[in-house]
């Protein structure tokens, strides 16, 4: 502490001085100079068993940022000269690279494309190439012969250029004849080029496939930030700077069938260390990265805190997520997920593990990485895996990877972020004793040949085999083709041969029934999904209904999606067979959903019958749901409450049962009334038997709020409940209810306890009484005639009150909450520095973190995961914990941006978007609360432009508050047990 402190307090005052004085800080940003290409070898850190090789440098590349190869074996470098502030300039360029003796080593190179703009992903088709340009996707054609591109036609436009970090990248071939690309996280409203502006959509937080014929497109699932790749068998993987390892789970396509059913997030972290996970970088932190910490620290510039000297040891600039599919690696090497942080000079490697249908990605090197380097100049920014099998790594080689904007004035004009524009390197990973093989150019394979290429060992050969096979459409491809499908030994082999067939329009019914027969699941899930768009044939629906009870779940969850695609009679029973094997399994869940429209009362009484045990009841709600929206017909009515009421079922089916009444006989709707009746009132008695386990009231409380049939009485019963104490977490449950039920007079009660309770309590409160501006207007009335404090009110809610849609309740509560709070968040910050002088007290800063931080932070078990990892924050030291509580709009990370959603009812819902589906946004609050919001309720979506973090914690968190909440977290880090090593 006593070092800290001199510590934050000599570098206050140089730097206030210095600052003062106009000094320009030259001294302390010395400029790093490149390593020499030729030098490069000692600066790394690589992995026993492997080495990495240099096979392209300056003069021959500058600034590579993706690399792709062509037909004939030569690679294609997109070359960003422009990054970071010069686009408009058109420096960057894509080149061609050969390696005229077939040694590994590129040494010719020709300029096939010149004077773009901010060009980030490549990809070559029929002897042209696609680049992305932001805001266009081009295609460039050499038409002469000469190596030099001469004509360039449009294909795609409006691609967001807000952001040079969050560019379109990422051009993939996908099994399905498309190039597929990564949107990244600057967006945009796409179109092709030639079509009606009318036809634009907006891509935000997806990705885009599109036709190379004729540049029609489809939007997909992904929304990442960059680097998007797909494994052997085409499971989608995609990553960002804060999240570095995320499965996509499926397409979004599945839920525009009709269903009304809520889906999941398709994207989902897969990391088991976590987003921002440990790193273990061996280069120096650069020099302005240090100065700029202690200007931020000292209040004297904007932008996040990040530890002066400590802003590492964790992922910061994720990017490239690739799975190793080459063959120069071993065998048992194939489906390691490799991610660069370019930020961190480091390759890292993780072990695929499939747990049930999504993978789990571990470390691998304990203590270590794949390849780390000491030349901060190294950014390894995309990999690939090429003709060789080997990991080819694209490395920018900059001085400095940063958004211009990030960089104070102060330290910009001493920093040259052209440094590195007439430089860059491109290597290759192997394993010792690797030895290079031929390069092949494939353009001179004959049809046969390549149809023997698709169950080649290396990932390229495949893919550029189906690519050309694809161009040419060669019909005597067929015949080859059913031979390799029916008899080739490689799983692999078998697919690809199903998909050329595809291609060629060519997979007939039979095609098919071998591949629904074949020994390996991957295999029967690709042929489910060939079998969508083909015309249902005689034996399909023999063959289907033989693998509803397979072993692999993958395969059945992929038969759930694919079962919405055919009009099988008895599509509803197969969806109930594959969901009752594991009926609680989320992912299987979202799959049979997606293919109930119109199937909904068949499948809701084939699961009925079929349940051994108690089924999930919010699965049971949605399904009568949407079979009440489909009109049940008598019959199936019946026999849903016939089932129902034959047994015992529980308060959460009570909704359920309502729904289905009015369709039945009279007879049997008064029969339900009367078990409805019984069980409310047995519930209501639980929830107010204050000698029973809060549990068990909670319980009773949250499946009563699902009610349609007595609403009022339970809403009454419920308000007089909270005019007296009880438990927080009934009284939170109370609370939850409330929202649900016709309760609106009970905003009286709440101001009136407003005093007694505790702060978890009141954050839930206040949700309730900011949907509504009778509710806002009582609420300002208790603050204003100090029936309740000010500061009582959780930060959180500041915004949405001084931003709320009526312009006199904005007024007023701007006149409350903005005169009560310093306006200067570095005159907050510079207050606060006091904290150097004293001394933590682990046991205090665990209360502080309860009652000001779990909300929203979680510490191990403690709290809700919603804003960043703590962890993480630790590591970058005590000042960055104090300016990012203190002052969190000093930079915002898009992925914590507060958002305000009205709805066509006349709500505000703000807070974090944590995902978006095909019908949904679903927005998460305080305490891990999620808000899902149907897209046909949504009328408008308002990005603040500031993080979900309030500004104001002065008011709850005094100076010794501050230095007992940093005590306590920094033990707690010290505490977090190690990852385990993995083989």
């Amino acid at each position: 502490m006593v070092v800290f402190r001199i510590h934050c307090i000599a570098v206050l005052l140089i730097l206030l001085a210095a600052h003062a004085a106009g000094d320009d800080f030259a001294s302390q940003l010395p400029r790093i100079m490149p390593t020499d290409p030729s030098q490069t070898a000692a600066d790394f850190q690589v992995a026993e068993g492997y080495q990495i090789q240099l096979i392209a440098s300056e003069p021959l590349i500058a600034t590579p940022v993706e690399v792709q190869w062509d037909a004939e074996g030569a690679m294609f470098v997109c070359e960003m000269r422009g990054y970071s502030e010069h686009r408009d300039e058109k420096l960057s360029r894509v080149s061609r690279l050969v390696d005229t003796d077939d040694d590994g080593i590129y040494d010719s190179k020709t300029v096939f494309a010149d004077q773009l703009l901010w060009p980030t992903a490549i990809f070559p088709y029929d002897g042209g190439l696609f680049v992305a340009d932001a805001p266009h996707v081009y295609y460039f054609q050499d038409t002469d012969g000469d190596g030099v591109a001469d004509r360039q036609t449009t294909v795609l436009t409006g691609f967001s250029t807000s952001n040079v970090q969050g560019l379109v990248n990422s051009f993939r071939w996908g099994l399905d004849h498309r190039i597929h690309l990564a949107c990244g996280t600057a967006g945009g409203r796409v179109r092709r080029f030639n079509d009606h502006i009318s036809t634009a959509v907006d891509v935000r937080g997806h990705d885009l496939a599109f036709d190379p014929r004729d540049g029609s497109f489809e939007r997909t699932s992904g929304g990442a930030q960059h680097g998007m790749c797909f494994d052997d068998w085409g499971r989608k993987f995609v990553s960002s700077n804060s999240d570095h390892l995320q499965q996509v789970m499926y397409e979004k396509r599945y839920f525009r069938r009709g269903t009304t059913n809520q889906a999941p997030p398709s994207r989902l972290s897969i990391a088991t260390d976590g987003p921002q996970a440990e790193v273990y970088r061996i280069s120096p932190v650069e020099p302005w990265r240090k100065v700029r910490t202690r200007l931020r620290v000292a209040g004297l510039v904007g932008g996040p805190v990040e530890g002066g000297g400590r802003a590492t040891g964790y992922f910061t600039g994720a990017t490239g997520v690739t799975i190793y599919r080459g063959d120069a690696w071993p065998q048992a090497t194939k489906g390691q997920a490799i991610v660069g942080d370019v930020g961190s000079q480091l390759i890292h490697r993780k072990l695929m593990t499939q747990v049930g249908v999504p993978f789990s990605g571990s470390r691998m090197d304990k203590g270590s990485e794949l390849v780390a380097s000491r030349d901060i100049w190294f950014r390894p920014a995309q990999f690939a895996c090429g003709p060789d099998g080997a990991l080819t790594v694209v490395d920018v080689y900059r001085e400095v990877i940063e958004h211009p904007k990030s960089l104070p004035p102060e330290i910009k004009r001493h920093l040259d972020l052209n440094a590195g524009r007439d430089r860059g390197r491109i290597y290759r990973i192997v394993p010792n004793g690797y030895k290079h093989r031929v390069t092949p150019n494939l353009m001179l394979a004959s049809t046969p040949e390549l149809v023997q290429l698709l169950a080649h060992s290396n990932a390229w050969h495949r893919e550029t085999a189906a690519r050309l096979l694809f161009q040419r459409q060669d019909d005597s491809a067929v015949p080859e083709l059913k031979h390799l499908l029916r008899t080739s030994p490689s799983a692999l082999g078998r697919m690809h041969a199903m998909y050329a067939l595809q291609g060629l329009a060519s997979l007939d019914a039979e095609d098919l029934f071998t591949a629904l027969g074949d020994a390996d699941p991957n295999v029967i899930r690709h042929a489910l999904r060939c079998a969508e768009s083909q015309p249902e044939f005689p034996r399909l629906e023999a063959a289907v209904a033989a693998l509803l009870n397979h072993p692999s779940l993958e395969l059945r969850y992929q038969l759930a999606f694919s079962l919405g695609q055919w009009s099988f009679q008895k599509r509803a029973d197969y969806l109930a067979q594959i969901l009752l094997q594991t009926p609680r399994d989320r992912w299987i869940q979202a799959a049979v959903l997606s293919s109930a429209a119109g199937q909904a009362a068949p499948l809701l009484i084939a699961m009925m019958e079929g349940a051994q045990t108690p089924l999930p009841a919010d699965l049971v709600n949605q399904l009568v749901a949407s079979a009440d929206r489909e009109t049940l017909s008598l019959p199936q009515a019946t026999s849903v409450l016939q089932s129902l009421l034959a047994g015992d079922p529980d308060l959460a089916l009570l909704e359920s049962l309502q729904r289905l009444s009015p369709q039945v006989s009279q007879s049997l709707a008064d029969q339900t009334q009367q078990r409805i009746d019984s069980l409310v009132q047995l519930a209501l008695a639980v929830a107010e038997d204050q000698s029973s386990e809060s549990r068990v009231r909670v319980q009773a409380v949250q499946r009563l709020s699902n009610l349609r049939s007595s609403r009022e009485r339970i809403a009454d019963r419920f308000v007089r409940l909270l005019q007296r104490p009880e438990p927080i977490e009934l009284e939170i449950a109370l609370i939850d209810a409330i929202k649900k039920l016709p309760a609106d007079d009970a905003q009286h009660v709440l101001l009136q306890r407003w005093p007694s309770w505790s702060p978890a309590v009141r954050r839930r409160a206040i949700g309730w009484l900011l949907a509504d501006a009778t509710r806002v207007d009582a609420l300002l009335t208790a603050i204003e005639g100090n029936q309740i404090d000010h500061s009582d009110v959780p930060l959180a809610s500041h915004a949405a009150l001084v931003g709320h849609r009526d312009a006199g309740l904005a007024r007023r509560a701007k006149a409350i909450f903005q005169q009560k709070r310093e306006a200067s968040r570095e005159a907050v910050v510079q207050r606060y520095q006091v904290i150097a002088d004293l001394t933590g007290d682990h046991d205090r800063g665990r209360v502080v973190f309860q009652k000001q931080c779990a909300a929203c932070h979680q510490l191990g078990e403690s709290g809700h995961a919603i804003g960043p990892n703590l962890f993480a924050a630790v590591t970058r030291g005590a000042d960055s914990i104090l300016v990012n509580v203190m002052d969190p709009n000093r930079e915002v990370n898009p992925q914590y941006l507060q958002y305000n959603v009205l709805t066509i009812d006349g709500r505000v819902i703000s807070g974090m978007i944590v995902s978006e589906t095909a019908n949904s946004l679903t927005l998460t609050v305080g305490e891990g609360q999620r808000h899902v919001i149907a897209n046909d309720q949504i009328e408008r979506i308002k990005n603040t432009q500031r993080s979900i973090m309030p500004e104001g914690f002065e008011a709850s968190i005094t100076p010794q508050g501050m230095a007992d909440l940093i005590e306590f977290l920094s033990q707690a880090a010290v505490a977090k047990p190690d990852e385990k090593s993995l083989p």
